[in-house]
């Protein structure tokens, strides 16, 4: 398997503010811890974070439809995460709960329980997370019906 590279630069543009550069045409984003740090003028570093492994479940899960032609779309996703002291005292991410929402009634669906069977272990992001990080992953559909319960979080 090849391996690739991402690049990203981050520019201070005033305190806990900073310009992150994603190249490639992709335009860039204020980032920006919240109050009393900073003025909370964009998304914070635990609030990327959490939008990635949002981003990249939502992204694993349409890929790993559409291989079988299913339509799932408008698909969304809600990430919480835990924010609290370790050990040492320190802050730190203790764990996230994702919930995917599909666009659709599960029965609309062929090969549903194949998808969600493996859609997780093709996330980038939240695989590699998790490895530090217990994420938990829930499934509805357009009803509210749960088609994938959460699994009790581990991190590897």
């Amino acid at each position: 398997m090849a391996s690739s590279s991402i690049d990203v630069r981050l520019t201070q543009r005033q305190d806990y503010q900073f310009n992150v550069d994603f190249g490639s045409g992709v335009p860039p984003l204020l980032a920006d811890e919240p109050a009393p740090l900073g003025q909370g003028q964009g998304p914070s570093p635990v609030q990327l974070l959490a939008a990635a492994v949002g981003n990249c479940l939502s992204d694993s899960l349409l890929f790993a439809l559409r291989k079988f032609k299913q339509a799932p779309d408008p698909l969304s996703c809600e990430v919480h995460a835990e924010i609290g002291r370790n050990a040492d005292g320190r802050l730190r991410v203790l764990g996230m709960q994702a919930r995917l929402r599909l666009g659709v009634p599960a029965a609309s669906l062929e090969h549903l329980d194949r998808v969600l069977s493996q859609f997780e272990s093709f996330c980038t992001v939240t695989q590699s997370v998790g490895q530090g990080i217990p994420v938990s992953v829930e499934v509805l559909d357009a009803d509210g019906v749960v088609v994938k319960p959460a699994h009790a979080p581990t991190a590897g």
